[in-house]
């Protein structure tokens, strides 16, 4: 197994955690006070980010790696989207829970094209595999408020 290909993959889901993790700080206390349902699995998301952000750092470590402990660009696109579409919109709750459904999508998609290359050694492959697990159950919890609006 190649360990810069693995160091190189992990930097990658680094880099989406992080845009995960600075989505969630878009919506603090944003919303809460007509979602306030939601508040709990929102803070075990951001809890969830964290924890998956100190595995990838651990792993890039062992690997002999350098982490890359930025967001991306893609991720930071995103998220100023994010500031000029809710500048606009009139429905500001939604929007913004909207777009962690979408950040959710998104990383979903990261973690599985992440198992599918074939670049991760298994101990890697099993933190990831169990990451993308946490992944889906947050998005299903959030995954309903696409058909708000």
């Amino acid at each position: 197994m190649n360990n810069e290909k693995t160091v190189s993959v992990l930097n990658d889901l680094l880099n989406i955690t992080n845009d995960r993790i600075e989505g969630f700080s878009k919506v603090e206390d944003k919303v809460w006070d007509n979602h306030s349902a939601l508040r709990n699995d929102y803070d075990q998301m951001v809890s969830q980010s964290q924890t998956m952000k100190s595995d990838l750092l651990k792993l890039i470590n062992e690997k002999g790696g350098e982490a890359d402990n930025s967001t991306s660009t893609a991720g930071a696109v995103h998220r100023a989207w994010i500031d000029v579409k809710n500048s606009f919109s009139g429905n500001k709750d939604e929007s913004t829970l909207e777009n962690v459904v979408f950040g959710e999508k998104a990383a979903i998609n990261a973690y599985q094209e992440a198992l599918e290359s074939g670049d991760l050694c298994p101990q890697s492959s099993q933190v990831v595999s169990d990451h993308l697990h946490h992944l889906k159950s947050s998005y299903a919890r959030f995954e309903n408020l696409e058909e708000l609006n």
